[in-house]
């Protein structure tokens, strides 16, 4: 009797915690989703319905003239392209310096190997807005301010440390004996890098694609402080561009800042089924 009396507490404190672990996921989900939707909402409207009390978050009536005048105010499409172009080369150079990195780091023995891995990881703990200054100053005596290639170069160093962790502990993980048998049957480094390591990695290598990538495109502090013209602008500030100094067009910003998350969702569509394995996989191995 009293057995089955502590076996119905027990179910009854395991409902009890179950329910109460759902309603705190369910809340935070609202919590992160209600102001998502109120933005797709006010996209839709016209900047007379934008600040109506209660918000509407079904528009009515609803207007596309926000994304036209998005698509077609203050060339918004080269903007569009210096953000691709940016976030493209970014995440390519920033995975293959990063991957060779890792791939050293995981399969030779060298002096120094474990101090210069964590010399680089410090990079994992410094705040980015930290090093705005000295970026800034390098930027301008290596002649790159208010370019496209010195976001770049920032871009690429910024991301390095994250995605040489990641990947060293995935290519930790392949058996050592698969290198050998390449070794012996006359691979070089390079192949065995190539052929093996990359293909094997794919989990790894996405993840770094979705926060390379991401980070490169929705980037905002350094951008600001390194482009001092208006041509090599970046879509965040063409964004923040768009809110003016007494009356801001909330449908318009919104609706630029959807058409800007497009490209981050295509990404991260089509590496997502590998995202879960590979960060779990970069996280404790190695």
């Amino acid at each position: 009797m009293v057995t089955l009396e502590l076996r119905n507490r027990f179910q009854i404190t395991t409902n009890v915690a179950t329910l109460l672990r759902y309603t705190a996921l369910v809340a935070g989900a609202v919590i992160m989703v209600v102001p998502f939707l109120y933005m797709v909402s006010t996209s839709f409207k016209s900047q007379a319905y934008v600040l109506t009390f209660p918000p509407q978050f079904i528009p009515h009536p609803a207007t596309l003239s926000n994304f036209s005048s998005a698509l077609t105010t203050q060339n918004f499409e080269t903007f569009f392209l210096n953000s691709a172009i940016v976030a493209i080369a970014s995440t390519a150079l920033s995975l293959l310096i990063s991957s060779m990195m890792a791939y050293a780091f995981a399969r030779f023995r060298f002096p120094g190997r474990e101090f210069m891995f964590r010399v680089l990881l410090i990079g994992l703990v410094i705040p980015a807005v930290m090093l705005l200054i000295p970026q800034f100053v390098l930027a301008k005596y290596l002649g790159i301010l208010n370019s496209l290639t010195g976001l770049i170069f920032f871009y690429i160093a910024g991301s390095l440390s994250l995605n040489t962790f990641l990947l060293r502990g995935f290519f930790a993980s392949i058996p050592i004996e698969l290198d050998q048998a390449m070794q012996v049957d006359g691979a070089n480094v390079w192949t065995r890098y190539w052929r093996l390591a990359l293909p094997l990695s794919k989990p790894a290598i996405a993840t770094a694609t979705i926060f390379t990538f991401l980070q490169s495109w929705d980037e905002y502090p350094i951008a600001l402080t390194m482009l001092t013209g208006t041509e090599h602008r970046t879509l965040p500030i063409a964004i923040a561009a768009f809110q003016g100094e007494n009356v801001t067009q909330w449908g318009l910003v919104f609706a630029a800042s959807l058409i800007a998350i497009v490209p981050v969702i295509i990404v991260f569509l089509v590496f997502q089924r590998y995202f879960v394995q590979g960060l779990t996989a970069g996280a404790v191995k190695g």
